[in-house]
């Protein structure tokens, strides 16, 4: 079972016989992804505080790179003469670039939206930009990830103006066939749809169906993680992998909290990015499996135990939580420290809920890592609600 193409092929290795959750394996012309898969962002071809070397010495497959902020620097004519984004940076693994659709929305006092595309001023100078789905397609063909992103009308998701939702929906299909008849490297390069529709579900569905008619390797999600309320945010996920192809990889963007990924790996989806990992590490804040610890706190000033007894990554190894409450937000090394444990923390989350869904045990996971966060039992109406929706049901007897 599974997609088969030049650019990019995926295979269903085992799939939970409870929830939609499955372990994949996803070939890409520059390495093979075992999914379900943790991408962290290096916005500008690079990690925050990490070299390449020390990501795949973390055993990081695929990162994510962004189109808008590399289309304006280092710009395509440097990354052409380089030989694209992997030989610039250094990185010989799997590599994924949005569109520059989400600076629609980060970037939104600088942008104008109309049928033609995006006109950005820029951040750096007073410089506009005319990024268009073929300009966008352009860009990524020159930056050589693997996976390439489609230029999406992308609207904040707690917006309220149906009519608005309708048209960015409505265009981003519109904008995913220019973006298919620009792409110039169809098999070195995939391009995933992204599915839209905010909050609306016959918008979301339409946009599915719409997207399901294409000849393409795999599909996103996106226009969530916005700040919605999680008892909206988790039926969208949902009816989208009720809807897209099984046999393809679906890919959940901007999502990165634990629990987040736990759940949405029971809902069926198998890839994901976020800037939260080295985002929260430079506040001074550590991932575990019951949640963070803000090391910034007083309590861990003479606490010479490890971030995490469990974890095996250089940093847990070799410095303790008093060293790092001591220089924490005060030297850079500090962020990079940990940033190294909370990629470390990602990407064996990753690893153990496929081993689980191999061996048949991944219920019986999502319902010990739910009861360790909420050890008082208190658990969240949406983790429920969700997880009872593909049969595993976290409360006690």
């Amino acid at each position: 079972m599974g997609a088969k193409s030049l650019a990019l092929s995926f295979s269903v290795q085992a799939e939970c016989n409870v929830s939609r959750a499955r372990a994949g394996l996803m070939k890409l012309p520059h390495y093979e992804i075992k999914t379900p898969v943790f991408m962290p962002v290096g916005t500008q071809g690079t990690m925050k505080g990490l070299l390449p070397d020390q990501l795949e010495t973390l055993d990081c497959e695929i990162i994510l790179g962004n189109t808008y902020h590399l289309g304006n620097r280092p710009g395509t004519e440097v990354l052409e003469k380089a030989g694209g984004l992997h030989n610039f940076m250094g990185w010989n693994r799997g590599l994924l670039t949005d569109s520059g659709g989400f600076q629609m929305v980060s970037l939104l006092k600088l942008a104008e939206i109309t049928e033609e595309g995006v006109k950005f001023k820029s951040p750096y100078d007073d410089s506009e930009i005319m990024l268009t789905p073929e300009k966008s397609i352009e860009i990524q063909n020159c930056i050589g990830a693997d996976i390439i992103m489609q230029l999406d009308d992308v609207v904040q998701t707690t917006f309220q103006d149906y009519d608005r939702i309708k048209e960015a929906t409505e265009r981003t299909s519109r904008w995913l066939d220019r973006c298919l008849k620009a792409h110039k490297r169809p098999t070195e390069q995939s391009i995933f749809p992204i599915v839209q529709g905010l909050l609306n579900k016959d918008l979301r569905e339409q946009s599915a169906k719409d997207h399901m008619t294409k000849n393409v390797n795999g599909f996103a999600i996106g226009g969530l993680s916005g700040g919605e309320a999680k008892d909206d945010f988790w039926p969208m996920v949902s009816l989208g992998t009720g809807i897209l192809d099984k046999n393809k990889p679906r890919y959940l963007m901007g999502v990165g909290l634990a629990i987040d990924l736990v759940v949405c790996v029971a809902l069926g989806i198998d890839m994901f990015d976020c800037v939260f990992p080295t985002r929260t590490a430079r506040f001074g804040c550590a991932l575990i499996n019951k949640g963070q610890l803000n090391l910034k706190q007083k309590q861990y000033e003479t606490d010479l135990n490890p971030i995490d007894n469990d974890c095996s990554c250089s940093t847990c190894k070799n410095y303790t939580r008093a060293y790092l409450h001591c220089i924490v937000t005060l030297e850079t090394v500090a962020c990079h420290l940990i940033s190294v444990h909370n990629i470390a923390f990602q990407m064996r989350l990753m690893r153990t809920m496929r081993e689980h869904i191999e061996k048949g045990t991944f219920p019986q996971f999502v319902k010990k890592f739910v009861n360790e966060l909420y050890s008082d039992g208190n658990y969240p109406t949406w983790i429920v609600n969700s997880l009872n929706s593909v049969g595993i049901n976290i409360v006690r007897k």
